[in-house]
């Protein structure tokens, strides 16, 4: 069963139970507001023709049958020793019972309930006590509830009409309403459903403002975010396997040659120690963008735990890893505590791939500027520079500008550091040096650990 038809089938069930328990309230309570109005009219009747018929109890002070049918009345007298007496020439009798003698008997209280007549139809009976001449009476007078209880029926028919024509147009309601409701959820099951089965990630449309379109929204996002890591991940693949073709391939030509030369021996061995030392360059060429590619495909990955940790400590051993694969270079580092909250070896990895940038481009003799004021870390050097053309994608994954493209590297390593610094809450741009070269800023914003919040605030 749908969603809709539950829901539908939930309102009816519920309309069903108010609309029954509102008519049978509003037929009871009609029911006995008119038996009560009825049983005041038949007590002041009683009571306003008591002294008549104490006067002459034994013709019942001269009523008639034929003047209580007009008034469509019923009246009779017990007498205390049960003997009862009807007006003369009535048609219909009706019995009366023990609660009518005991108020003979007793001559207190007022009995009112409903009897048979000797015609089978209901009528309301109520009996008063009277005295005369020492004699106790109950004065009965009647009254036919064919009317009242035709009313009544008529109440029931109505009551009941208008409650199935109520639950009708009210389940219709509902399952419109709940087809209405959970359209959007049917669409996020298709859409779901049509990505397991197609990866057609195409989104569905938003027929809500409310929070089941708030949902449609997430889904459409999630849609997005998918489908841009799925390009992204075709994009790297197709990136990957270009870098990966240059050093393989010049590695097999070489390999190659080694191997012929195995039987020609035509190689002289200063041949075979470059191309040896080729093959060494292009291993360790191909391993540095193996490792790489590794870091970039954690990207999607759930971060490590993050930590409170002194971020000048990580500049410090980058630093040393920059002077000893830039004996030639001097350094200029200055820098100052700098608590953050993150990974401290990625860090540490995005400032070496910086300073390893620097290294590569700066001249003998160069020198590389490290420093950290505030919330950034600047890294500058004095080599050519980048070029204004090249600014927007110089953190684009295997992006490598003319100048770049003859000297070693895989075009990650700016790639890497600048997805490790998003991840990290900062952001890092690219620009040109007052001394020419390259210049990035890294900003990652400062964090402070709960406890020393608090004793800071106090």
């Amino acid at each position: 069963m749908t969603m809709g038809r539950r829901v539908s089938l939930l309102v009816s069930a519920s309309v069903v139970v108010a609309v029954a328990l509102t008519s049978l309230s509003a037929w009871l309570m009609t029911r006995i507001s008119l038996y009560s109005e009825l049983d005041e009219q038949l007590t002041r009747m009683a009571t306003t023709i008591s002294p008549s018929v104490a006067a002459d109890p034994q013709n019942l002070g001269g009523l008639e049958a034929s003047s209580l049918a007009a008034t469509n009345t019923t009246l009779i007298l017990v007498r205390a020793d049960g003997q009862v007496t009807t007006a003369p020439g009535a048609e219909v009798t009706v019995t009366t019972g023990p609660q009518e003698l005991a108020v003979a008997r007793t001559g207190i209280g007022v009995k009112a309930h409903t009897v048979i007549d000797s015609q089978g139809v209901p009528v309301r009976i109520v009996a008063i006590p009277f005295t005369s001449d020492g004699v106790h009476y109950a004065l009965v007078t009647g009254q036919d509830l064919t009317g009242t209880r035709a009313t009544l029926g008529s109440l029931w028919i109505v009551l009941v009409g208008t409650g199935v024509v109520g639950i009708v147009l009210t389940a219709i309601a509902g399952y419109v309403a709940g087809n209405s409701a959970t359209s959007p959820l049917r669409d996020l099951s298709l859409a779901v459903h049509n990505v397991t089965t197609t990866e057609d990630l195409t989104p569905i449309r938003i027929r809500s403002h409310d929070e089941l379109g708030d949902l449609a929204v997430s889904f459409n996002n999630m849609l997005s975010s998918l489908s841009n890591s799925r390009e992204r991940q075709k994009q790297l693949i197709a990136d990957a396997s270009h870098e990966l073709r240059t050093p393989l391939t010049s590695m097999r030509t070489n390999v190659e040659l080694l191997m012929a030369d195995q039987q020609s021996h035509m190689l002289p061995d200063e041949a075979r120690g470059e191309i040896l030392d080729d093959v060494a360059a292009q291993l360790g060429e191909f391993s540095s963008l193996i490792g790489d590619l590794v870091q970039l495909s954690r990207e999607d990955a759930p971060p490590p735990r993050p930590e409170y940790f002194d971020l000048s400590d990580a500049v410090s051993k980058a630093v040393e890893r920059g002077r000893r694969r830039g004996p030639n270079l001097n350094f200029d580092v200055h820098v100052e505590p700098h608590l953050v909250l993150g990974d401290e070896a990625t860090l540490e990895r995005a400032v070496t791939n910086l300073l390893d940038n620097a290294v590569k481009f700066s001249p003998a003799g160069g020198t590389v500027t490290v420093t950290m004021e505030g919330d950034t870390v600047v890294v500058s050097d004095e080599g050519p520079g980048i070029a204004e053309a090249d600014l927007p994608h110089i953190f684009d994954r295997f992006y490598r500008s003319d100048r770049a493209r003859n000297t070693p590297g895989t075009g990650l390593g700016l790639s890497i550091v600048a997805h490790t610094v998003t991840s990290h809450q900062g952001w890092i741009k690219a620009s040109r040096a007052p001394s020419g070269g390259a210049m990035f800023t890294m900003y990652l914003p400062r964090a402070e650990p709960p406890g020393e919040e608090s004793t800071a605030s106090s």
